[in-house]
């Protein structure tokens, strides 16, 4: 009887003192039980509300949810904290959020980089900003609000609203042109240079395909369509979709010259960067030209 007490009480003992064990393992790793989201937004420590910002974000111990983040990363932000503002102006710059919001993020790494964060600087020399021209007020906005902004000047010396398709009584490119005006300031690009590059490129055939297997309305070829995530690179709507990221990229590469972007959307970026300029190819001058005269000079 004796010993079936003493075992009894052994094996509880060694129960509970598992059970301990894996309570400090996973404290120690950040995952035991967490604060409600609401107690979070009641808190005024800073370093919390990045700490726990940062794990929505990432979907640490917690599931990932981005409108969460923003809200935390803005309590702390609002109360001066660098690390919550860097962590805005990362999200809308590298649009976490779902759509990137450049304008935006950059007066977010504006104030996170006076505050000596050096992150926030290093983000904003990669975009090539000057941050005396950041003039967008930082605010806080949820993924459904988002829209898109560039942060760059008006690229070039070209007024894209100058840009007047030829007259057409095609239903089919009306809808193409319909269509581009809709998507393009998702992409932070100007319709008129969307245009204009579709205009050169296809004529606005969906359907045209060139000798070297470049395909549809913005001519992509398969390595284009794929990494910028073409499934149908028929499908009228999907290939624009993936021109114009492949455009807007050129362009943030490029910090905005438009003649460089052009360059690169008909020879490649790499052959751009290995003559640092427009690359001597007669087809490549010729496109740039061709583009350009129908942007009016400022």
């Amino acid at each position: 009887m004796t010993y079936t007490r003493i075992s009894q009480k052994r094996r509880i003992l060694v129960l509970v003192a598992g059970t301990l064990a894996a309570c400090v393992a996973l404290s120690r790793t950040g995952v035991a039980s967490h604060p409600m989201f609401e107690q979070l937004l009641e808190t005024a420590d800073t370093r919390t509300l990045s700490e726990w910002a940062k794990r929505y974000e990432d979907g640490v111990s917690v599931p990932r949810n981005i409108d969460r983040a923003i809200e935390l990363y803005c309590k702390a932000a609002r109360r001066g904290d660098a690390d919550a503002q860097f962590g805005l102006g990362s999200i809308y710059t590298e649009g976490h959020a779902g759509m990137r919001n450049e304008a935006l993020g950059a007066a977010w790494l504006k104030l996170a980089a006076r505050k000596g964060n050096r992150s926030a600087r290093k983000m904003l020399q990669a975009l090539g900003v000057n941050t005396a021209e950041v003039k967008r007020k930082p605010t806080c906005v949820l993924s459904a609000d988002l829209t898109s902004e560039i942060v760059t000047k008006r690229p070039g010396k070209y007024k894209f609203a100058s840009y007047r398709p030829k007259p057409t009584n095609s239903a089919a490119r009306k809808g193409v042109e319909a269509l581009v005006k809709k998507l393009a300031p998702q992409y932070g690009l100007n319709p008129g240079l969307v245009l204009s590059v579709i205009e050169v490129e296809s004529n606005f055939n969906s359907n045209a395909l060139s000798p070297k297997n470049a395909q549809g309305l913005m001519q992509l070829i398969p390595a284009t369509a794929s990494r910028f995530g073409v499934d149908d690179v028929w499908d009228p709507e999907q290939n624009l979709r993936g021109g114009m990221a492949y455009l807007r990229w050129l362009l943030k590469h490029f910090n905005g010259d438009v003649e460089l972007a052009l360059a690169g959307y008909n020879a490649g970026e790499k052959a751009v960067q290995r003559y640092n300029g427009i690359p001597p190819y007669r087809e490549t001058q010729n496109y740039v030209r061709r583009i350009t005269e129908n942007l009016m000079e400022e």
